[in-house]
């Protein structure tokens, strides 16, 4: 394709955005070089004029990379077979990936409903906490969980909700990282609490708690009989260099939830997952919540594929690598060219949070990321921080490239 063709093909899709898509998402993409992707593979996607760009972003999607050939094959074998249910008999896929992911969760979660999104993973563990009596929700200020009704009630940034007030009610938000508040609010309703909670805040800015702030909101929740919900959406799977935000410090939820790379970067899977005594309820009526593509075969075989390479290419340890690799390099450029920005460097693992402050420099540098070929996301409940979630199957010369890349765009943002 000439650049000719190309340009005029970016104009006739940004068309058909703003007519009939969102005319917001086209004038973002519009400022973004109005590329459209058109290929994927591993750490790269492709744009339709033929620029590679490397995949530090998808909001956590792409741990395995994109097509792994282990997911493909899954995938593959089973859209050749029987992609669809028909939702009347039972379906081998679904045992299968329920099998597997059970497998690696902390023990005692062993029942689970597959869904589409993180959103509707969330609206299941409300509706479970409801089946339990737990009529009060609890979840924290940055906390981010979904723009469903539900999930957006927990979901605490006010330019989300506002619009679509009033949301559920019975629902409080919580200071991160302060349990004494947690314990505070709880001991108003013993027993009738539950109370959700992301192991690190992903969207908030990539927000690090207290070593042991789980295990005391663990202690805390047993205390007052509240359930606990553990957010893993973004940070589960191996994205913290463990399989689970929970393994770090040792603590088993109520209900888990996984999301984002538990597709494999192929398909949009997520579970709720939760021990036998909370799904008990859940568990005597088969119709009491459903989905249609619940345990779709084909997104089960995705499950399969991402677990199964997950596992094959160690990619649980690899995240931890590569991630105490990066951290303090990204950290060494941003204090060379924007410490006068008051920017700062955190995270665990494959997810990196760069906190520029101020809205606009960080958006700067998001922009000037992919003018060197680098995609990165801007967080949703803090827009003043860049966040990279890299895959763990970079290469010694992926990483190269990041590096150099990335210092090129923090020169370029502080000169400006």
């Amino acid at each position: 394709m000439t650049n000719l063709e190309a340009a005029d093909t970016r104009a006739h899709l940004t068309k058909i955005y703003r007519t009939n898509l969102s005319t917001g998402r086209a004038r973002l993409g519009e400022m973004l070089g109005g590329q459209f992707e058109v290929e994927s593979s591993g750490a790269w996607i492709t744009t339709n004029g033929g620029e590679r760009y490397l995949n530090f972003g998808g909001y956590g999607v792409f741990l395995t990379g994109a097509r792994h050939p282990v997911v493909i094959e899954e995938v593959a074998e089973q859209l050749r077979t029987h992609p669809i249910g028909t939702r009347m008999f039972l379906e081998p896929a679904a045992a299968r990936a329920a099998e597997m992911l059970t497998a690696v969760t902390p023990a005692g979660l062993t029942r689970i409903h597959f869904s589409g999104s993180g959103a509707e993973a969330t609206e299941a563990a409300i509706k479970l906490a409801r089946l339990n009596g737990r009529s009060h929700l609890y979840s924290m200020v940055g906390g981010y969980h979904g723009k469903t009704m539900g999930a957006l009630s927990l979901t605490a940034r006010t330019v989300f909700q506002d619009p679509f007030r009033p949301l559920l009610p019975n629902v409080t938000h919580i200071p991160y990282n302060d349990t004494e508040a947690l314990a505070s609010a709880l001991a108003r309703h013993p027993g009738q609490a539950c109370v959700i909670v992301e192991p690190i805040q992903a969207e908030a800015g990539v927000i690090v708690p207290a070593p042991d702030y789980l295990r005391a909101v663990r202690a805390v929740c047993a205390e007052h009989d509240a359930l606990l919900v553990l957010d893993e959406i973004q940070t589960g799977l191996g994205r913290l260099g463990t399989w689970w935000g929970a393994d770090r410090e040792g603590i088993r939820p109520d209900i888990l939830l996984s999301g984002k790379g538990l597709g494999g970067g192929v398909l949009p899977v997520a579970a709720t997952i939760a021990s036998d005594a909370v799904f008990a309820r859940l568990d005597r009526d088969p119709l009491l919540h459903t989905s249609t593509f619940s345990s779709a075969p084909i997104a089960m075989a995705a499950v399969c594929g991402a677990l199964r390479a997950i596992r094959e290419d160690g990619l649980v340890d690899k995240a931890r690598v590569l991630g105490e690799r990066l951290l303090p390099e990204i950290s060494a450029i941003v204090d060379r060219y924007l410490r006068s920005r008051g920017c700062t460097v955190r995270g665990a693992g494959l997810l990196i949070g760069i906190d520029i402050a101020d809205p606009g420099s960080a958006g700067e540098l998001l922009i000037n990321l992919v003018k060197n070929n680098v995609i990165a996301n801007l967080s949703l409940n803090s827009d003043h921080v860049l966040r990279l979630t890299p895959p763990a199957i970079l290469t010694e010369w992926e990483v190269q490239f990041f590096l150099k890349r990335f210092e090129r765009a923090a020169c370029a943002t502080a000169a400006a």
